[in-house]
């Protein structure tokens, strides 16, 4: 047992460790909500123009018990079998999770926005046989399906459940304006059609029989990790680890969430780790209402939900708070009934916090967590000593620890890779013995990310582990550079990154994207030199007109440093 500093500054009410789950899988926990809030509007898809249509938890509940009895008993699949699902935030999204999960399937997540090579190679990895598809992106079907097992596919329309003049309009607009229906050259089903055949045959002994001996242990879904540090590797989540964490995180929160009553705009993805277990899990528990937005961007997509909704909640990652505080309808209105926002994913800029706070009258509540831990370890705590720029402290029934090079706990106040321990983390990777006996050691997950604890207990991020910038020897974080930069007026957005230099060994380069006031190299430098010590300050400013993002808006550094030493080889070969 490691020593838990952070347990004095638990709010009052909060229990140190977690109860035992009244659910045994998550079918269980999805039909016990289902049951209390019924007949309350569950789930809003709102279109950029406003259009929109809701499905109530009942609703859900039924269909979704539809869909598990049509990959049962007309598919043929058996308890175990992967099911990939690929579609943006729409209602038919938690229909078909939930209708996994109930079928006793595993889940395997994955963005639409993937090329077919790499639905090539996550089908592949997961050994999915059964695929549930936007219609948008159908056209990669014929060589995805000739080189992987995938023999079934479900077809499904943005416009699903919209009134038939709105789904008129949506595909008509898809089919005549912006062109984004291919033409399907497979064998598939649509979704309308799958959920009418499995109702047909659905019944509750056989969809008691499909969870027969699905427990807490029982893999209920393969999350791959954003392959930031090279090919994406399915984390195995149990339902035992998303139901742990969404309680984790309910327990924490305690009535911040208020039980039937939030209505939460879901602009991240939810096949998204943070999204889907926050979002969808957690609101779901707690009878909120989740405003489902299909893309957020641009950030205009959003507008609708906020003037036409009253948004209590919003979560987020930094670059959706800032775009958000960038857009003249949100600055000129901000949403009056918003009272919390979560923000994870990345690092959340201490500027941005300051701003955010500032605008909205509202706090922006730091976390922290990876796909491998479902994903909450830390959060500031509700209704407690919350601290800017921190993570936060460990949610009930976790221990973190700092560790050195040497594999010993650091100092308080000193730098090390944070590895945590707790019901939440992963069973391990998918087809990987061999990675995840790297991560793993006694049960402790070794994150990769560099943090520091004070002596009260609250985290902070330094940086990620392969992201460290070596100058003449002196550790060089890039978050530290970032959040220093990102407070200058008129950057939008900001990468930092280190590139080999022949003095160095490597130099601080930073590429920024500027707003319409964009701000001189000059005022960025002298920032720097102010708050950071010399060997820290950028060598170069770079100003860019987009950085590379992960589907969530995270900066993906590794993608970044790829692009530039490219773009160095062929200057040279030049």
């Amino acid at each position: 047992m490691t020593e838990r500093p952070w347990l004095a500054h638990y709010p009052s009410g909060v229990a140190h460790d977690l109860a035992k789950p009244p659910y045994g899988n998550l079918p269980e926990m999805v039909t016990a909500a289902s049951a209390e809030w019924g007949k309350k509007t569950a789930f809003t898809q709102v279109m950029a123009n406003g259009m929109n249509a809701s499905l109530s938890y009942q609703q859900i509940d039924a269909l979704s018990n539809d869909f598990a009895a049509y990959l049962r008993e007309e598919l043929g699949l058996s308890q175990g079998d992967r099911v990939a699902v690929q579609m943006p935030n729409c209602l038919a999204y938690p229909i078909v999770a939930f209708g996994v999960f109930k079928a006793g399937c595993v889940l395997v997540n994955t963005n639409p926005l993937y090329t077919a090579s790499e639905m090539i190679q996550q089908f592949s990895d997961s050994g999915a046989t059964t695929l549930v598809v936007i219609d948008m992106f159908a056209g990669r079907l014929p060589e995805v399906m000739s080189k992987t097992q995938i023999t079934n596919v479900v077809t499904v329309r943005i416009s699903e459940f919209f009134s038939p003049i709105v789904h008129g309009v949506i595909r008509g607009t898809q089919r005549f304006w912006s062109r984004t229906l291919p033409q399907i050259t497979v064998d598939h089903t649509p979704f309308r059609l799958a959920l009418a055949q499995g109702r047909k045959k659905a019944t509750p002994a056989l969809a008691k029989g499909y969870l027969k001996g699905i427990g807490s242990d029982s893999i209920a879904a393969l999350q791959y990790t954003g392959g930031t540090t090279g090919v994406a590797k399915g984390a195995m989540l149990s339902h035992g680890n998303l139901i742990a964490n969404t309680m984790q995180l309910l327990s924490f929160v305690g009535n911040y969430i208020r039980p039937g009553v939030e209505v939460v705009v879901t602009a991240l993805p939810l096949y998204h780790i943070f999204a889907f277990t926050v979002n969808l899990l957690a609101f779901y528990q707690r009878g909120g209402r989740n405003l489902l937005i299909p893309s957020p961007r641009p950030p205009s997509n959003l507008k609708r939900a906020f003037e036409n909704y009253k948004v209590t909640w919003l979560t987020g990652v930094n670059t959706l708070f800032n775009a958000l505080m960038n857009e003249r309808w949100f600055a000129d209105s901000p949403p009056k009934h918003l009272r919390y926002s979560a923000a994870g994913g990345m690092a959340l800029q201490t500027s941005v916090a300051e701003r955010w706070r500032t605008l909205t009258g509202t706090p922006i509540v730091e976390g922290y967590g990876l796909t491998e831990t479902a994903p909450a370890l830390a959060f500031n705590p509700f209704g407690g000593l919350s601290k800017d720029g921190t993570i936060g402290i460990p949610v009930p029934s976790t221990d973190i620890q700092l560790l050195n090079d040497a594999g010993k706990p650091v100092a308080v106040g000193e730098p090390g890779e944070l590895v945590a321990k707790g019901p939440q983390v992963m069973l391990g990777y998918w087809n990987s013995e061999a990675e995840t006996k790297f991560a793993m050691t006694d049960g402790w997950f070794h994150t990769g990310d560099i943090a520091q604890m004070d002596s009260d207990g609250y985290f902070t991020i330094v940086d990620r582990k392969k992201d460290l910038i070596l100058v003449s020897g002196f550790n060089v974080f890039p978050n530290e550079v970032e959040d220093q930069i990102a407070a200058v007026r008129g950057v939008l957005e900001v990468g930092v990154i280190g590139v080999p230099d022949g003095k160095t060994g490597e130099a601080v380069h930073a590429y920024v994207v500027a707003t319409a006031l964009k701000p001189t190299t000059e005022a960025i430098v002298a920032q720097c030199r102010e708050h950071l010590s010399a060997y820290k300050v950028p060598q170069k400013i770079i100003f860019v007109d987009e950085l590379p993002k992960s589907p969530i808006g995270k900066i993906l550094r590794r993608e970044l440093r790829d692009q530039v030493t490219s773009a160095a080889k062929t200057s040279k070969g030049a």
